[in-house]
């Protein structure tokens, strides 16, 4: 199993992309195929996030969604154009160990997606308590929740109703250095406030959410 995420940004007013991307491109078919077992895609403000749960080999954003492209804008930074940022996994408190392990039991009654800036300042700290807390497994949380990061801003996947189950694959770190009170750590101070005030994330627009049916 290889989760996958990833961030496009949508060119002009987006309309036309979105329509698109609504229709799921692939993913259904990939479903069908049993090369996937989990695809969805959100927006937020032009930003495209995809996160999606391969079984086998890694399947690129382009390969799912290959008529996007005339919808996306060209990101720079590297000596080919390229439309599709990878996120960085930086917070899950469970990971596949195989797709039976993996395989949801019941179908969830919510897909959603979700965006948080940090401050630039903090994003090393971020990493290194989630970094702690994921691999000392010190408490547990839903099972499918994972966070990714590009630059200072994190996208969040969810499902509901959450499943909490004991990580079935071990930790790497044998230390016990995260806070025994998660609020020590003082993700308050981490994180961007909104226009609004908000602290934290916010749930953005579902484009698709497909699944593979559930064991039930």
């Amino acid at each position: 199993m290889i989760r996958v995420m990833a961030r496009a940004c949508l060119k002009d007013s987006g309309e036309a992309g979105k329509e698109y991307l609504r229709s799921g491109g692939e993913a259904a078919r990939m479903i069908r195929e049993g090369r996937l077992m989990t695809a969805a895609g959100f927006c937020w403000n032009h930003n495209v996030f995809l996160y999606y749960e391969c079984m086998e080999e890694a399947i690129l954003p382009e390969a799912l969604l290959p008529q996007a492209a005339q919808y996306l804008a060209d990101w720079p930074g590297e000596a080919q154009p390229r439309q599709w940022i990878p996120l960085i996994d930086v917070f899950h408190f469970n990971a596949p160990a195989d797709a039976a392990h993996w395989r949801r039991k019941t179908k969830p009654e919510q897909m959603v997606g979700r965006v948080a800036h940090l401050k630039p300042e903090r994003v090393a700290s971020y990493v290194y308590y989630h970094y702690q807390l994921q691999e000392e497994q010190a408490f547990h949380g839903p099972k499918y929740e994972v966070i990714g990061i590009h630059e200072n801003l994190l996208f969040g996947y969810q499902e509901f109703p959450a499943v909490v189950e004991v990580p079935v694959l071990l930790g790497k770190l044998a230390t016990s250095g995260t806070p025994e009170v998660w609020a020590d750590s003082r993700m308050d101070l981490h994180f961007q406030p909104w226009p609004d005030g908000h602290l934290y994330f916010k749930p953005v627009e579902t484009l698709f959410a497909l699944q593979e049916p559930p064991l039930e």
